[in-house]
């Protein structure tokens, strides 16, 4: 039996990392103008002496499929903490609102800073996303300590996201006209426009904060199991809740700094993750999670950028299409579960 987990655990890690790879060089060759996988290579090696090819590779193509590889997995990272949290499978930042705060205080950035002509660099962005997570998530936790059934927190969660997209609503009425442009198209959802700069501030603080919730592997194994298991086995529960928040809260803010409000990616990439692994193991599922949510959003965006070429749906439309229906599946399975 362990034999079978085994190779089944290291069928399924093989199979995500050939997707994510397979997924990240499409994203690189296609797009307004197809690039041949030889000349992709030949520019990585430094040998392709056409100038044309080699700028919208280095400058255009590698930069957004870079990022979306890293901001999928953050976003699906930060949706495995929040259901692990509330023990609720359709929990995530953008149903629980917690995007919405993230947009609502980098709109409010974006329009009065701006405006005064602030230079805002890509740390003061995220900072004002964390804020407004963190500000949303205070919403959230103090509604779960009143309502228990899970629906309504999840309604309370969406009530909270209505009331931040208001608030960000009323900003852009404040906002000059170019300033409008720019908050519509980042508040779709779009990886469009990274830079080699964008993406070395994102890897650092998701590569950090990767590391700090691996480590959190054993006592997250232990919450699992009840909060009296784990307390018996040493782990300080309030802290570890705290780390929780702060964490997903640092995940989701990051992507929505960089790519704007993205749905249903941390809410449904954990469970397809979870079925083919058959495990709930935090040690397993936080690198799975991470690479699952690449592969997703990777996919995502080459769909966003080829199905109606030249014109390019937004992410969030895609992911929602294609996420949307996983959430249903899960309501409708745990509501199987519970009259079972």
């Amino acid at each position: 039996m362990y034999q079978n987990r085994k190779r089944r655990y290291i069928i399924v890690f093989i199979f995500l990392s050939i997707s994510m790879l397979v997924f990240f060089m499409l994203n690189v060759c296609i797009g307004s103008i197809k690039i041949a996988l030889s000349d992709v290579l030949i520019t990585l090696v430094g040998h392709n002496s056409d100038e044309t090819i080699t700028r919208i590779l280095w400058d255009i193509r590698l930069p957004r499929a870079t990022s979306v590889l890293i901001l999928g997995g953050a976003l699906s990272l930060s949706g495995y903490l929040l259901q692990t949290f509330f023990n609720n499978p359709i929990a995530g930042p953008f149903v629980l609102g917690i995007s919405s705060g993230s947009k609502m205080v980098v709109a409010l950035i974006m329009v009065f800073l701006m405006r005064k002509a602030v230079r805002v660099t890509s740390a003061a962005i995220i900072i004002g996303a964390f804020i407004g997570a963190i500000l949303s998530m205070g919403f959230v936790l103090l509604m779960s300590n009143k309502i228990n059934n899970m629906s309504m927190l999840v309604v309370s969660g969406i009530m909270i996201g209505y009331i931040c997209s208001a608030i960000t609503e009323l900003v852009v009425t404040f906002a000059d006209d170019a300033d409008i442009v720019n908050l519509h198209n980042w508040s779709r959802g779009s990886f469009s426009g990274m830079t080699w700069d964008n993406v070395k501030v994102m890897a650092i603080v998701i590569f950090l904060t990767f590391i700090a919730v691996f480590f959190m592997s054993k006592p997250l194994s232990a919450y699992q199991l009840g909060d009296a298991y784990a307390v018996n086995v040493g782990v300080n529960i309030r802290a570890l809740r705290i780390c929780i928040v702060i964490f997903s809260s640092i995940l989701s803010a990051c992507v929505v700094a960089f790519a704007g409000p993205i749905s249903f990616v941390g809410v449904a990439t954990p469970h397809l993750v979870k079925k083919c692994l058959n495990t709930t193991e935090p040690i397993l599922m936080i690198p799975a999670c991470f690479i699952g949510g690449s592969v997703f959003c990777l996919f995502c965006d080459l769909f966003a950028k080829t199905v109606l070429a030249p014109t390019e749906l937004s992410i969030s439309t895609v992911t929602a299409i294609l996420g949307a229906p996983v959430v249903l599946w899960v309501m409708t399975e745990k509501r199987r579960e519970n009259h079972m």
